[in-house]
């Protein structure tokens, strides 16, 4: 009996690998295909995507694919707005072969289903490290893998989004190869110029995974640390500083470049998504604020994939966490497992920067879930085997966080996770696990019993996903591609939107995206909009006026009286029946109607006998910009006013301008002036409430000018004795009691 199995052993052995493969391409081919089929099933045959972002992606590969790399539209220009540079390239191939239009959804699925196919592949390797000999068990449940990791339908549902979590995956997938080769100590290890070959192209793959995600700089940085680590042991210092700098310059390199880049084509360090969807650059946060922001994302991420992606019960949601920490207590998979829970944290450190975490069915936190579930394979797989027994202490601090987790899971509804489980009742819980996963019986018990248990709770979650998927496909489909095939009927020569993605995509029209992830002429809107509408439409005053879209396609709930003040009639409307995804119920086209723009330009109380020498267009970023505009943090609110222009009553004046409350102020410079002249400061206002405002010319008080509501536009002037000085440091400070709103600055002489 026993030589019979050993025989049938070693025969699977030998033909495991190729097994395997044909295992890890069906599970892959079997999940995207229930996805996909659900999507073709919902809209009828045609493809789609679940996300707008999506189609971000494929309006950069359309442009990439015309010769206009890194622009949203051929012909506006540069654009940071995407923030994975790398995926529209790999998209532009499948756009230039012939997969345009819809069809460019086909070549992305084919991109993600190779890239995730080759992930698989990778896990496997992965499982089996360190160990090189032919080793039955391991190779024996590798075949968990694919399961594991195609069993949680959010993962799924992103990896076959269209978005760049699969391809990312891939190139992990890729620098793990390469981190596995250069840590081997099995007696093949590379020798220094080997390992100095491999530390290089790890560090390449680091770059690439770089510009695919920017928040894979702390994947690779724990590759790099891990692989220091490991060669310091081996073969000293000098080697691992060696390593750990070849593993992070490409990475680094392609980072500062991007920013270089970003800073010399836009004004902006930062990339444009970067701007738009991190806290940090909320001009109105304070830091208090920006911190609270930071832990509610990162809470959020952490719970809404263990009480709700994981299971559909909370209780069970600490199973999959629970077996991959279970593989950091084993000796055998201690050293991947230690890299998958390093690259997990920083991750999701890094992702909570980001307010958009807690949107798109969490695809931001995706790469971490997929480093989890492997992780969790690997614990599986090590408690599985007869010999490395867990560490018992590890066991016993593990089971007391799952017992604690257990107790939040399952706290009351709507209220706030905190620990409920004492602490001599969780470390008896993980006691007690110390002692069942001693024995080789008990722990094949607990890892059958959890998988099955993971399984039947994510069952439901699973085909939530995949209706879900195909519903949101369906609704991006109905809105925002019926109404960008509208607008390429009626061809309208650009179009504004509130959102880049697929309404200008199957538009084929000019676009112009106010929040600014399109990109614009080199002009901030991304910056413009974390400062609100006001902000925006004084940008657009930038914009040529031939170059202005004609038309409108937004949701009106988002943008406010912008479509009540500039535009003349609605077009047409797109609603969407059942929706799970689109930002509102319905698109709405306006015929764009921009004529105030510009209107508050002029001064209206200009002194006798003066003119202008400099002035600020409060609210409008490029003159800020101009004047080291500088306004209190957080304070300097967007407001803006359309009333009756006092140079001409029958018509409108339009300006924008920034809201300060007592006590607050804001500063800014001047040029231009005689230093031996007198002169005045003119302030354009729109009092709703008695203030009064002091003006302060290089830190000392030059002047007052009291304010009264009204409900008018009002341009109160202040004579300023000469200041020695062509340039002029102004602070004008709200000494209350109400608020002072200032649109403009002038200053005459």
């Amino acid at each position: 009996m026993t030589s019979t199995f050993r025989r049938t052993a070693a025969r699977f052995i030998l033909r495991d690998g190729a097994l395997y493969v044909l295992w890890a391409a069906l599970c892959t081919l079997l999940s995207a295909r229930s996805f996909y089929g659900y999507m073709l099933k919902q809209t009828g045959g045609e493809w789609s995507a679940p996300l707008d972002d999506v189609f971000i992606h494929f309006d950069y590969a359309r442009a990439t694919a015309a010769g206009h790399p890194f622009e949203w539209i051929a012909g506006n220009g540069y654009s940071s707005g995407n923030t994975s540079l790398l995926y529209p390239f790999v998209l532009a191939i499948g756009y230039g072969a012939g997969f345009t239009g819809p069809r460019i959804m086909v070549w992305a699925a084919m991109v993600a289903m190779v890239s995730v196919f080759g992930t698989l592949l990778v896990a496997r390797r992965v499982l089996v490290f360190p160990d090189r000999r032919a080793d039955g068990w391991a190779r024996a449940t590798s075949y968990l893998l694919p399961l594991i990791l195609l069993g949680v339908g959010a993962l799924d549902w992103s990896l076959w989004s269209g978005m760049e979590v699969a391809i990312f995956l891939g190139a992990w997938a890729c620098a793990t190869l390469t981190y596995l080769a250069l840590v081997r100590d099995d007696g093949t290890h590379p020798t220094a110029r080997g390992r100095a070959g491999l530390g290089w192209k790890l560090g390449a793959w680091g770059a690439v995974m770089t510009l695919i995600r920017p928040e894979a700089t702390t994947t690779i940085a724990v590759f790099g640390l891990a692989a220091a680590w490991h060669l310091s042991r081996m073969h000293g210092r000098p080697a691992a500083a060696g390593t750990l700098a070849r593993t992070g310059t490409p990475a680094l390199a392609v980072t500062i470049a991007q920013a270089i880049a970003n800073r010399a084509l836009t004004g902006e360090w930062a990339a444009s998504g970067a701007i738009v969807k991190l806290a940090v650059y909320n001009p109105f946060f304070s830091s208090g604020e920006k911190v609270a922001d930071y832990l509610f994302n990162l809470k959020y991420e952490i719970l809404r994939n263990t009480e709700y992606h994981f299971t559909d019960k909370a209780a069970y949601g600490f199973l999959m966490p629970a077996l991959a920490l279970a593989a950091i207590a084993v000796p055998r998979s201690r050293h991947m497992a230690l890299v998958l829970w390093g690259q997990i944290a920083g991750w999701i450190l890094i992702v909570a920067l980001n307010g958009q975490v807690r949107w798109q069915n969490e695809r931001y936190t995706m790469p971490a879930v997929a480093w989890l579930l492997l992780a969790a394979g690997l614990g599986a797989s090590a408690l599985l085997r007869k010999v490395g027994r867990p560490n018992v202490l590890f066991v016993v601090a593990v089971g007391a966080l799952a017992a604690q987790a257990v107790g939040i899971a399952t706290r009351p509804p709507n209220t706030n996770p905190e620990l409920r489980v004492a602490w001599s009742l969780a470390l008896a819980a993980g006691a007690g696990a110390a002692v069942l996963l001693a024995f080789w019986p008990t722990r094949i018990a607990l890892v059958v019993s959890s998988l099955f248990l993971a399984h039947l709770h994510q069952a439901p979650n699973l085909r939530g996903q995949r209706w879900f998927f195909g519903r949101a496909s369906r609704n991006i489909r109905d809105q925002h591609v019926v109404a960008g095939r509208w607008l390429r009927e009626m061809k309208a020569e650009r179009v504004l939107v509130g959102d880049a993605g697929a309404l200008v995509y199957a538009s084929e029209r000019p676009g112009l995206d106010i929040i600014g992830l399109g990109g614009f002429e080199h002009l901030p809107f991304a910056r413009a909009s974390t400062h609100g509408l006001p902000a925006t439409l004084e940008l657009l005053e930038h914009v040529a006026p031939e170059a202005r879209p004609d038309v409108l396609a937004i949701y009106p709930s988002w943008w406010g009286v912008l479509p009540t003040w500039f535009a003349t009639e609605v077009l047409a409307r797109f609603p969407v029946q059942g929706n799970v995804i689109c930002g509102g119920y319905e698109d709405v086209v306006y015929r764009a109607d921009w004529h105030l723009l510009g209107s508050g330009t002029l001064i209206r109380n200009l002194p006798d006998g003066e003119m202008v020498r400099d002035s600020v267009d409060v609210a409008d970023l490029l003159s800020e910009r101009e004047h080291a505009y500088r306004m209190p943090s957080p304070g300097g609110w967007t407001d803006m006013k359309i009333l009756a222009d006092p140079a001409q009553p029958i018509a409108d004046l339009f300006d924008g301008g920034r809201k300060f409350s007592p006590g607050e102020a804001e500063r800014f410079t001047l040029r231009g002036v005689d230093p031996l002249r007198p002169f005045h400061l003119v302030v354009r206002t729109a009092p709703s409430a008695n203030t009064r405002v002091l003006v302060m010319l290089d830190g000392e008080r030059a002047g007052a000018f009291d304010l009264a509501p009204s409900d008018s536009w009002s341009e109160p002037e202040v004579r300023i004795a000469p200041a020695r000085t062509s340039t002029l440091k102004v602070e004008l400070r709200n000494e209350g009691p109400g608020e002072f709103v200032d649109y403009h600055v002038w200053v005459t002489q």
